[in-house]
């Protein structure tokens, strides 16, 4: 099937303005189903964190393995190259999940018609989102509203997330800065966000673990095989 979002005419001005440079991410994500409960923002309510709304739309077809290509908010083209998957991060007795290096770009769009519905071969994703920022400064890590960016730093992302009428939440941690800093960092600030446990002692496990792409390739080959 032929993608057909964003198209010609989104793209068109891409040739005329600058894209941002590839950036080096190492990432962990966590995607459970069920609502966002009040415990578990309160719970990522002890750090600073700046809020953001915003929809993005994944292409699901073709699925293209390493790589997730998104229209970020309506305004944005990015695409992520999995590099490799460095192995687990283990926060004994409170999560453990999938590290995965990524690189990524950034194109401008101009902004796209919010029309409803799922375009062909795209998935609408819904996120209400809490981030906080970590910066590695004199060897450790304190919190501070999204601002400017200053490498090296670990971004944590609470969300709310609903697709396709459902919902879901997610923790994530992007580590951004010096390859040779980024395992300390997500290490550091795992460390630190998990000093304190989930409520009702809940532990994120592997099987919740992976990006939203990989996570919306699951669930449509889940959604296709229960509709055979």
């Amino acid at each position: 099937m032929t993608a057909e979002m964003p198209g010609v005419d989104a793209i068109a001005s891409l040739g005329a303005t600058p894209v941002t440079e590839g950036v080096r991410t190492l990432e962990v994500r966590w995607i459970i189903p069920g609502r966002l409960e009040a415990a578990v923002a309160g719970w990522f309510g002890r750090f600073l964190a700046g809020t953001e709304s915003r929809e993005d739309i994944y292409l699901l077809d073709p699925q293209l393995g390493g790589l997730s290509v998104k229209v970020r908010g309506g305004e944005a083209l990015e695409v992520k190259v999995l590099r490799d998957s460095p192995g687990i991060l283990d926060v004994a007795g409170r999560a453990c999940g999938r590290m995965e290096s990524w690189q990524k770009w950034s194109f401008p769009l101009r902004p796209l018609a919010q029309d409803h519905g799922n375009p062909a071969g795209w998935r609408r994703v819904a996120k209400r989102r809490l981030i906080s920022q970590f910066p590695l400064g004199t060897g450790r890590v304190t919190p501070r509203t999204p601002g400017p960016g200053q490498a090296p730093e670990c971004k944590v992302e609470l969300a709310e997330v609903r697709s396709c009428g459902h919902d879901w939440w997610s923790l994530g941690f992007e580590a951004t800065g010096p390859a040779d800093l980024l395992h300390s960092e997500l290490e550091a600030t795992a460390t630190l966000v998990f000093a304190e446990a989930l409520p009702g002692g809940r532990e994120l496990g592997l099987d919740e673990s992976g990006s939203y792409a990989d996570w919306l390739y699951r669930s449509s080959n889940a959604e296709s095989a229960a509709d055979i």
